[in-house]
């Protein structure tokens, strides 16, 4: 389904060259400088060539981060910070602030960024490979997996790197908590749309799959939670995407007539639900924000929900009205369901083992008494860093779920 999962930017960087001139005072210190400088470059590439598949980033990761933990780990047999953390500087956006950089001279903080757009590029695979005509089950595995790495990424960073920060994130930037608590927590939810699709197609009961649709629409309210003290400027789009989301999760549990009861009260409730979700669908466009647009009303996964819910709702009036006289109650149900299985988890992540190349001798000819003097002259204006021009995703034809 082409725009069914709505995407923030990439986030875009200034280049590093890494010429650490007189600091590397060795040929093996100049190759891990060099090499960094060239794995770096071919990691942003990857980002945006379509032909990369998670195996591909995986290397490119894997190449980069094994070089640049030598500038992080202590090398030197002691508890001190390594001596090469502080010295470079790195520049990156931030996926909801524009073109305008945050700056740090600080090697984790690079770690950080660079990994948070990793993660990031596996959210926009996944919805590519969602996006395309008759995915294949192994497809459907593969975009499953994607999302769940992500969310992997993103907890890592949050738990083990992010609280290592000399400087804290600012309110809004992408190592905030709240911002990446909400990706965490969307990832995991898009994952649980992808089995959910999954087990409407093969039949699965109704009430298991009803109780996975309500966890969803949970999963996506809290995400829109974290996000309600951010300026709403820039994170308005996002927060109607989630909620459109949630309203049609929330919609689609209410619709099973024979799982939430009564059925005319579930159903009545379920119509208002999916009128919101339709609501929010037209705001969402029309507002103004960060990241590629989204499409669900347009899926046939989305409009068929409504037609089911407005036929089962018109039946069970009618025999209602002809057999059961059944008086409908005024309070919408109270749902107690509980998803036990289908429950999208984030895959545990680790960075790469250190380069065999970041040795303690190699170290050891690291000599910071021969860098650059600290320049007082007077500082250069603020430069924008060019936004990373992401390739368009083509509208492929719609299967859509089978929803009976």
């Amino acid at each position: 389904m082409t725009h069914w999962f709505h995407r923030n930017p990439l986030k875009a960087t200034a280049p590093v060259s890494f010429n650490f001139y007189g600091v590397a005072s060795s040929p093996a210190a100049n190759k891990i400088c060099n090499d960094l400088k060239m794995a770096r470059a071919r990691l942003l590439e990857m980002f945006t060539d379509l032909t990369c598949t998670p195996e591909i980033m995986k290397n490119a990761t894997d190449a980069y981060f094994s070089l640049l933990q030598g500038f992080i780990v202590s090398l030197d047999g002691t508890t001190q910070e390594n001596k090469m953390r502080f010295f470079q500087n790195f520049k990156w956006t931030d996926t909801l602030q524009g073109n305008a950089p945050s700056a740090q001279q600080d090697a984790v903080f690079e770690l950080a960024s660079m990994a948070f757009n990793v993660a990031l590029w596996y959210t926009k695979f996944a919805s590519r490979l969602a996006g395309k005509e008759n995915v294949t089950e192994a497809e459907a595995k593969e975009v499953h997996k994607s999302l769940k790495t992500a969310a992997g990424i993103f907890k890592h960073l949050k738990e083990a790197y992010i609280p290592r920060l000399i400087t804290p994130a600012e309110k809004g930037r992408d190592l905030e908590a709240r911002v990446i608590d909400t990706f965490i927590v969307q990832c995991q939810a898009e994952a649980q749309e992808v089995t959910i699709a999954r087990a409407i197609e093969l039949k699965h009961n109704a009430s298991l799959i009803a109780a996975l649709s309500f966890e969803t629409a949970n999963f996506y309210q809290k995400a829109d939670h974290t996000l309600n003290t951010l300026e709403p400027d820039y994170s308005s789009k996002w927060r109607k995407y989630l909620q459109l989301k949630q309203h049609f999760y929330m919609a689609y549990t209410l619709g099973q007539r024979n799982v939430c009861l009564p059925p005319i009260r579930s159903l009545q409730e379920a119509e208002k639900c999916y009128s919101r979700a339709e609501a929010l669908c037209k705001e969402y466009r029309q507002t103004k924000g960060p990241g590629s647009t989204a499409k669900p009303s347009e899926q046939l996964f989305f409009l068929k929900l409504g037609a089911l819910i407005k036929n089962t709702l018109e039946k069970c009036q009618r025999e209602n009205g002809f057999i059961y006289f059944h008086k409908v109650p005024a309070e919408a149900p109270q749902l107690e369901l509980k998803a036990s299985y289908g429950l999208a988890e984030p895959v545990p992540f680790e960075f790469p083992p250190l380069s065999d190349q970041c040795s303690p001798q190699v170290y050891a000819t690291f000599d910071l008494t021969k860098g650059p003097k600290d320049d007082k002259a007077k500082p250069k204006q603020e430069e924008e860093v060019k936004p990373v021009k992401e390739p368009d995703l083509k509208p492929q034809k719609d299967t859509g779920c089978v929803i009976s």
